[in-house]
């Protein structure tokens, strides 16, 4: 676990300290939460201290780890080959991305047509600017199709009893570093979100109205959901596949 977090703030001889150690108990208290709702001390575990200082803050330090000029220079090449389509979307976004008032878009294309490419390119617009734009998905292959992409549970700490929760939210403290992402972040994508229980995005608004202390709908923030209700499959409770 302590290689992950020298891996993540990209310092491959971070020494071990009092802070890394505790923030290495917090990571493995955290999968315990989610794999078993159990804390370390009830493992028999040593408990982390959370109110601890977060020195590391490797959260926001890998959302601004990305080569500014290398991603400027990946949008000044790419984005003359965006279609006529694609241009009218990413300069529609990159402007509200620039007048920061927020909003809700949706992005919708058949498989195939260059939706990641285009996603690509408003991430690294963004990110060029030593802003922050978080990209998620619903499933971890699409995830890993965008440059820092996870999936929209692993880093939202979405509720897995997701069917049963009328209102969830997400497992986000304030004071956490994922909090001052959400706080800050210029833009949120979500990527195969039709793939995502309709709750998932509920609890992601009502978790952004809260840590951004704003009643707007996601709390003011812009998001971009992106995906093809082409691919996905109707689902039927309590029924089988008819085999014809």
């Amino acid at each position: 676990m302590f290689c992950i977090v020298r891996r993540e703030t990209l310092n491959p001889i971070l020494q071990m300290t009092e802070e890394i150690y505790n923030e290495t108990l917090i990571m493995i208290e955290d999968m315990c939460l989610l794999i078993a709702n159990k804390v370390l001390s009830c493992l028999g575990m040593t408990a982390p201290n959370r109110h601890m200082h977060d020195a590391l803050n490797h959260e926001l330090q890998r959302e601004q780890q990305y080569d500014i000029e290398a991603l400027a220079e990946t949008v000044r090449t790419n984005v003359p080959q965006l279609n006529q389509q694609q241009r009218i979307a990413y300069d529609t976004l990159i402007e509200a991305v620039n007048s920061g008032s927020g909003g809700i878009y949706f992005l919708d294309a058949p498989g195939g047509t260059g939706k990641t490419f285009l996603i690509s390119l408003l991430l690294a617009r963004i990110r060029s600017r030593n802003d922050v734009a978080l990209a998620l998905a619903s499933s971890g292959i699409a995830a890993t199709l965008l440059e820092g992409g996870r999936t929209a549970h692993s880093a939202l700490k979405l509720p897995l009893n997701m069917q049963i929760t009328e209102t969830p939210i997400c497992n986000i403290a304030k004071n956490s570093a994922m909090a001052k992402i959400l706080q800050v972040c210029k833009l949120i994508v979500w990527d195969e979100c039709t793939m995502a229980h309709k709750r998932s995005l509920e609890a992601l608004d009502r978790t952004l109205k809260d840590l951004r202390d704003n009643h707007n709908i996601f709390g003011g923030a812009m998001i971009l959901l992106s995906g093809d209700f082409r691919q996905t499959l109707p689902v039927i409770p309590d029924q089988l596949l008819l085999m014809n």
